[in-house]
């Protein structure tokens, strides 16, 4: 119940979801959290729930300024930043011929550009602690590629890439901060199921058999809990000498054959 003891994380994307089992889980494991997202009242939400060691800051992860008041505010409130979690995202359902380019900006900006200025001033307030670990959430669409979701797969490659030359750059330097990235095929949660609804707003067939067929949910999606879990790994001394992974949580996606 300790494994994070003392450490002090940042979590994007924290008022729902992947963000909110994320600082819940770290919060228990000891450390102090500070949850952001654009969504304030569900926010302080979460972080009322978990009490003390949390503290809720609302942050448009795509402005460099509001970077650097999550990081002055985490400084100020806890004395530095050991764990970033660059979690927060926007997911849009089009292919090549369906995006625009105003829709495949949009995406980048948060996706892409939001994950860049995290590591960026991530790293520069780790640097001043003994250690520290970055960790990006990417998707299997950044591997594999998804056709109808081609801004997305391209920002979630982006953030493959990324994550390797901020970890190869620690390395070189002799920094003691680590930057890794999670790559999920499908996670249970409304961002996701929300995709999967025709406009009168009742799932299409396709996510109804996903959703109610007991064999479809376990092969397809993962469950919340279970990225907080590597997440947590990451977080954690326990992972001291992993950086610049790609940690797949996909149950064998790209070895998927029906």
């Amino acid at each position: 119940m300790a494994r994070v003891n003392g450490k002090v994380a940042i979590i994007t994307g924290a008022a729902s979801g992947v963000g909110k089992e994320d600082a819940i889980l770290l919060a228990r494991e000891g450390a102090k959290v500070v949850l952001t997202d654009v969504n304030e009242e569900a926010g302080r939400e979460v972080a009322k729930s978990i009490g003390d060691a949390a503290l809720f800051v609302k942050h448009d992860i795509a402005s460099e300024d509001d970077w650097r008041k999550v990081i002055a505010a985490t400084q100020e409130a806890f004395g530095g930043v050991d764990v970033l979690v660059n979690n927060a995202a926007i997911l849009a359902q089009a292919t090549i011929e369906d995006t625009s380019l105003e829709l495949w900006q949009k995406i980048q900006k948060i996706n892409s550009d939001g994950y860049f200025l995290g590591c960026k001033y991530g790293l520069e307030a780790m640097k001043q602690r003994p250690s520290g670990s970055i960790v990006n959430m990417s998707s299997m669409a950044g591997i594999g590629g998804v056709s109808s979701f081609c801004a997305y797969s391209a920002s979630k490659a982006a953030v493959a890439g990324l994550t390797r030359s901020v970890a190869a750059h620690c390395r070189a330097k002799l920094y003691k901060v680590r930057c890794n990235s999670i790559h999920p095929d499908g996670i249970a949660t409304p961002m996701v199921f929300n995709l999967h609804k025709n406009q009168t707003g009742a799932p299409t067939s396709q996510a109804h058999v996903r959703e109610k067929d007991p064999k479809q949910l376990q092969a397809r999606f993962c469950q919340p809990q279970d990225i907080a879990n590597l997440v947590l790994f990451l977080a954690s001394d326990e992972s001291r000498f992993i950086n610049g992974a790609e940690m797949r949580i996909d149950n064998g996606y790209l070895m998927w054959a029906d």
